[in-house]
């Protein structure tokens, strides 16, 4: 008689737990399974909910999304390492020359660094994903064993460069917004992936007005971009080669359509703008833009809601204001570590990579 009383609370007690399992809304890891997600390139990142890391595999025109485990804060340590490269290089056996970081992103819960890498040169380059702790260690991320899913993209298209197709890429309320190129007539293009990722639909085409190429173009790479509330809208501000500033209503990105972006600010030709985020400061709001010839530009949004757009050719510089900042020169990469400070990556006069937390300006 125990026993069989046993064995029936043991069974109603499994029921319970089941239902109750079935019952638990699924959160962003429970669509993630393990295995190894076989990386061609890590062109760029972006951190998700709950810990979870976008990769950006341009070569596969792949998104997978990573649990990396990491979501306890780790110490209150500001990241700097002198000669970041050559610290990097060791670790992998090579050359610092063999060695080329193509993203960043800081880990909201952690505030650990993750980069994406390349070890060696050309088509036998292969991707490495590493953390770097708030205390400085540096470590290779392992890819084997792990909890991860993956989506496709459509139609990728070749672009200048590998890295190309899958150019930057960020996280909000649900949904993965990648810039990208495709095959298609018009190539520049934003994809929106709800996530837990579902099959990859058709991106939206973004036609952009370019004032200092004096023209309308398609198939120009979007080379950052960050989310932007403009009077309760959400806009995605993209950022192109020689520099327009772009406004895009992420209510107009469907897939399929073709959309006019508008071009808010013209900051200076002959540059590539590499890297930027959105910050607030005293209560004002401002864009840092990091560029491959025109320093660190402290962009504000002032009045972004009444500017006009830049609809005709224009020499020089036109819209938003901005200001360079000193001090920051041959940053390459940089990420929000917290609400007071921005993480760069930025190369020093002797060309060696160095990481640095600084106050946000």
């Amino acid at each position: 008689m125990t026993w069989t009383r046993t064995r029936c609370l043991a069974l109603v007690l499994t029921a319970v737990a089941v239902l109750a399992g079935s019952s638990r809304a699924a959160g962003p890891r429970d669509s993630l399974k393990k295995g190894a997600p076989e990386l061609q390139s890590i062109s760029a990142l972006a951190f998700g909910p709950e810990g979870i890391l976008f990769i950006g595999d341009a070569r596969a025109a792949t998104i997978i999304a990573l649990d990396t485990q990491d979501r306890t804060a780790a110490g209150a340590e500001m990241p700097k390492i002198e000669a970041l490269d050559e610290k990097i290089a060791s670790l992998l056996g090579i050359e610092a020359s063999q060695l080329l970081v193509n993203d960043l992103a800081v880990n909201p819960l952690s505030g650990n660094t993750y980069l994406g890498v390349t070890r060696g040169k050309g088509a036998d380059g292969k991707p490495v994903l590493l953390r770097v702790e708030r205390s400085g260690k540096i470590a290779e991320v392992p890819l084997t064993d792990v909890a991860f899913s993956r989506t496709p993209l459509p139609t990728p298209g070749t672009g200048r460069s590998p890295n190309d197709v899958i150019t930057d890429m960020a996280y909000l309320n649900g949904k993965l917004y990648v810039a990208c190129l495709s095959n298609e007539e018009f190539a520049s293009q934003f994809r929106v992936l709800p996530f837990p990722f579902g099959e990859a639909g058709k991106g939206t085409a973004v036609e952009i007005f370019h004032g200092s190429h004096g023209r309308l173009e398609t198939k120009s790479p979007i080379r950052t971009f960050a989310p932007y509330e403009i009077q309760g809208e959400t806009n995605l501000l993209a950022a192109y080669t020689c520099t327009p500033l772009v406004q895009v209503p992420v209510a107009e990105l469907k897939p399929g359509e073709k959309v006019k972006g508008k071009t808010i600010a013209e900051l200076g030709n002959r540059n590539v703008p590499l890297d930027m985020i959105v910050y607030q400061k005293d209560g004002k709001d401002y864009i840092l833009m990091a560029n491959s010839a025109r320093g660190v530009m402290k962009i504000s949004t002032e009045g972004i809601d009444r500017t006009q757009p830049i609809t005709k050719p224009i020499a020089g510089t036109a819209g938003l204001k901005y200001e360079t900042i000193k001090g920051l020169d041959g940053t390459v990469q940089l990420d929000v570590f917290d609400k007071d400070h921005v993480l760069v990556l930025r190369k020093s006069k002797d060309n060696r990579l160095n990481l640095e937390t600084v106050e946000l300006p």
